[in-house]
């Protein structure tokens, strides 16, 4: 089974080898989609758990006890077509290929199973047509 997690690591708790801990106590693999941790400063990351639903119910909370806040991510990107343009910024900055260009009519095609929802795209967006469901 697999869990999109968003977690914020307090200060102190930025230097620990969270995704070890994880392998190694819990058998649960750690794909880290997108993160921001830096040492003396509040942390945050997007990762996707994958092992046994025991197991990952387990880590999370390890996690929790751990000061680390977790929070569960059904976010989805979404395409606004009324607002989208067709021109083709947000795929060069999707790590996936999610994004991409259809190349005989030039429209943008959206993949969704390829999406790893890492939020890149949204910035990139020169209409803004890009967004989350959340």
């Amino acid at each position: 089974m697999k869990k999109r997690v968003t977690l914020t690591f307090p200060k102190q708790t930025v230097n620990m080898p969270i995704t070890y801990r994880l392998a190694k106590d819990f058998n649960v693999a750690a794909n880290i989609i997108r993160a921001q941790v830096a040492p003396n400063q509040v942390g945050k990351g997007v990762i996707e758990l994958s092992g046994d639903i025991d197991q990952l119910d387990e880590a999370i909370e390890w996690m929790r006890n751990q000061g680390i806040g977790v929070s569960l991510s059904s976010r989805e990107i979404l395409i606004d077509e009324d607002l989208c343009v067709h021109c083709g910024l947000c795929t060069g900055v999707c790590p996936t290929g999610a994004l991409r260009l259809d190349p005989d009519s030039f429209k943008l095609v959206f993949n969704r199973a390829q999406c790893i929802v890492c939020e890149q795209c949204i910035p990139t967006c020169p209409v803004q047509a890009i967004s989350t469901n959340l």
